[in-house]
């Protein structure tokens, strides 16, 4: 009797012995459960840390690129540009500042070129009046002439100056055509623009390529956001010249130069 109890009890020691391996087995598999997942989930937070930061490197180095691109692309000027996309013509201690905003395409343009060119050119050598001619690409619905002359006379001041684009800008509304056309092709172009002074080599490639028309429609566009709404527009000393007509516009403007 005595001898079963005995073996009784190994048995349930045995049982217990098991029982705590299993206990502890048991205890160990979930803690290495509760380990891979807490693997698992650092694992995945740090996909999604290296995503959003790689996110945020793209986002960001595309606006980068896009404020360098914004502040840096400007179209190239013509050599002896103004700042403010003109050409200027007579002493920089003028007396007057006349700033005419023009296109080589506009008639009321023309008229008053044919009423202003000898008294400005008077009053510039007189040291009287500074003139700053902006030309700008406004009457685009009717063609491309309008750009094609602009960016002709920027490539005349590029590489023959600015006697010899003044010049060129005289023959340009000398010849003016009517806003309907024909318009003159680029031969035509070059070959007045080799009549004003420039060399055929060095300008008919900036004028058969529009080497100048990016600061041709940056000039435009600076001329809208200062609220040119026609052309011609004509300031003197900063004060618009104004009137009914082209006539009273010159007019103002020799009143005020005198």
């Amino acid at each position: 009797m005595a001898q079963q109890r005995g073996r009784a009890d190994e048995k349930k020691a045995a049982q217990a012995k098991r029982d705590q391996r299993r206990a502890k087995a048991e205890r160990a598999k979930a803690a290495a459960a509760e380990a891979r997942r807490k693997a698992k989930r650092k694992e995945r937070l740090t996909y999604v840390v290296v995503a959003v930061v790689a996110l945020a490197l793209v986002v960001g180095g595309f606006f980068l690129v896009r404020w360098f691109t914004d502040t840096s692309d400007t179209a190239a000027p013509p050599e002896g540009a103004s700042s403010d996309f003109g050409v200027v013509v007579g002493d920089a201690d003028a007396t007057h500042e006349v700033v005419i905003y023009e296109d080589f395409l506009c008639p009321a343009c023309g008229d008053l070129e044919a009423t202003l060119e000898e008294p400005l050119a008077t009053a510039i050598e007189d040291g009287r009046a500074r003139v700053e001619y902006r030309t700008l690409d406004f009457l685009s619905q009717y063609g491309d002439y309008s750009l094609r002359a602009a960016n002709a006379f920027a490539a005349v001041l590029d590489t023959a100056g600015p006697e010899a684009a003044q010049e060129f800008h005289r023959s340009l509304f000398a010849d003016q055509p009517p806003e309907s056309g024909p318009f003159p092709d680029d031969d035509a172009l070059v070959d007045q623009a080799v009549a004003a002074g420039a060399d055929e080599s060095t300008v008919r490639p900036l004028i058969e390529d529009l080497g100048f028309e990016g600061w041709i429609a940056d000039g435009t566009e600076a001329a809208s956001q200062a609220g040119v709404r026609s052309t011609p527009t004509v300031y003197v000393d900063g004060q618009q010249a104004a009137g009914q007509t082209t006539q009273d516009v010159a007019r103002a403007v020799l009143a005020a130069i005198e």
